[in-house]
C-alpha cells in the first residue's frame, strides 16, 4: 500500500499536472469503485483543480464549489500519467480523470477491488473521513511522545494505526524500527524517554530520507514505480535475506495479509519473536532465539542430505 512517502511524491506530480486544469469528465471502469452516490460523479465536470493534498494514505483533489474527490489506492491501486490520445490499459484501469492535458489513470491489479474513490462537498465532508492521526513530520518531540503513549500498544500497531499517527504503514514502520534499534512489540507505555526520543529522530530521517529517495527517482517525470517492497530497504520484504547492519538473516511475524520484518540480533536481543502460524506448527520445537534457530536450520539441513544420499 502506497504511504506517506509515496503519497508525498504522488501528490507532487499530480499537482505540477493537474493544478489551475479544468476536469473534464470522470470515467468510470468500476461501479464499485465509487463509494458515494451525493453529489452525483458527474456534478465534477467542468470544475477547476484548485488544490491537492494528503489525507492519511488517500489524496484528496479539491475543485470549484468545495467539491473533493478523494483517493484510497489501498494495496494495490497506482495512479498514472497518461497523454490525452493514449487509451487506458484494459480490465485493470478502474478509473479515468480526463483533463485537457492529459488523463490521471488509476489502475488496480488483481481480482480483489479494494481501492476506493469519494466524492465530498465541503471541508466538514472532508475532515469526516480523517482518521486524525499526527502528522509526523510537521510534529515536534512532546507531541509524538504524548501520541505514542496515549495508549499502552505494540510500537507496530502504534505506527501503524491512522487514528495514532498519518500515512505509515507496514513497509515504512519495519524500516523505522530497524533503524531506531527498537522491537516491534516493545509496548509503548513502558518506553523509557530515552527510546521515544530515537523512535521520533528514526520517523524523521526515515520519512524524509525516503521521500528524497522517491523525488529522485521520479526525476520530475510521474512516478511508476510505485511499491511496498524496494530493494535497498533494510529489511521490509527481505525475510532470511541478510541484514544490512549485522549480516545475520532477517525475520518475519506472520499475519493476516500482512507481515512484519526485523532484524532479531539489531533490534530484539537475539531473541525470536513468536510467528503465530509456525510457533502453532512447531510447538516447545519454536527456536526462541538466533542459536536455537541456526541448530534447527542445521538440523534440518542434515535430514535434508541424508534423503539426498
Amino acid at each position: 500500500m502506497p504511504e506517506l512517502p509515496d503519497i508525498v511524491v504522488y501528490i507532487e506530480a499530480i499537482e505540477r499536472r493537474i493544478l489551475g486544469q479544468t476536469l473534464e469528465r470522470v470515467r468510470l471502469g468500476n461501479p464499485f469503485l465509487l463509494r458515494t452516490a451525493d453529489p452525483p460523479i458527474n456534478s465534477v465536470d467542468g470544475k477547476i483543480v484548485r488544490s491537492v493534498r494528503r489525507i492519511g494514505k488517500r489524496i484528496a483533489i479539491g475543485l470549484d464549489d468545495d467539491l473533493w474527490l478523494v483517493l484510497h489506492l489501498m494495496i494495490a491501486g497506482r495512479l498514472h500519467w497518461r497523454e490525452p490520445t493514449v487509451k487506458p490499459a484494459g480490465k485493470i484501469s478502474i478509473a479515468a480523470f480526463e483533463f485537457s492535458n492529459g488523463v490521471l489513470v488509476l489502475t488496480e491489479a488483481g481480482s480483489k477491488r479494494r481501492a476506493s474513490l469519494h466524492l465530498l462537498k465541503g471541508e466538514e465532508s472532508l475532515s469526516g473521513i480523517d482518521p486524525g492521526g499526527l502528522e509526523v513530520l510537521e510534529a515536534d518531540f512532546e507531541q509524538f511522545s504524548t501520541r505514542l503513549t496515549s495508549a499502552n500498544h505494540t510500537l507496530k500497531r502504534a505506527l501503524t494505526d491512522p487514528r495514532l499517527f498519518s500515512g505509515i504503514g507496514n513497509a515504512y514502520s519495519d524500516e523505522i524500527l530497524f533503524e531506531a534499534q527498537l522491537s516491534p512489540v516493545t509496548l509503548t507505555q513502558k518506553m523509557p524517554e530515552s527510546d521515544i526520543k530515537k523512535l521520533y529522530d528514526a520517523v524523521q530521517s526515515t520519512l524524509q530520507m525516503w521521500v528524497e529517495r522517491l523525488r529522485t527517482e521520479a526525476n520530475g517525470g510521474f512516478p511508476e514505480k510505485v511499491t511496498a517492497f524496494r530493494k535497498d530497504m533494510a529489511v521490509h520484504g527481505r525475510y532470511n535475506l541478510p541484514c544490512i547492519r549485522c549480516g545475520t538473516p532477517v525475520q518475519r511475524i506472520r499475519y493476516a495479509d500482512n507481515e512484519t520484518n526485523y532484524c532479531a540480533h539489531c533490534q530484539t536481543d537475539d531473541k525470536l519473536l513468536s510467528d503465530r502460524a509456525l510457533s502453532r506448527l512447531l510447538g516447545k520445537d519454536w527456536p526462541k532465539t538466533l542459536e536455537e534457530l541456526e541448530k534447527l536450520s542445521a538440523k534440518k539441513a542434515d535430514i535434508r542430505t541424508s534423503f539426498d544420499v
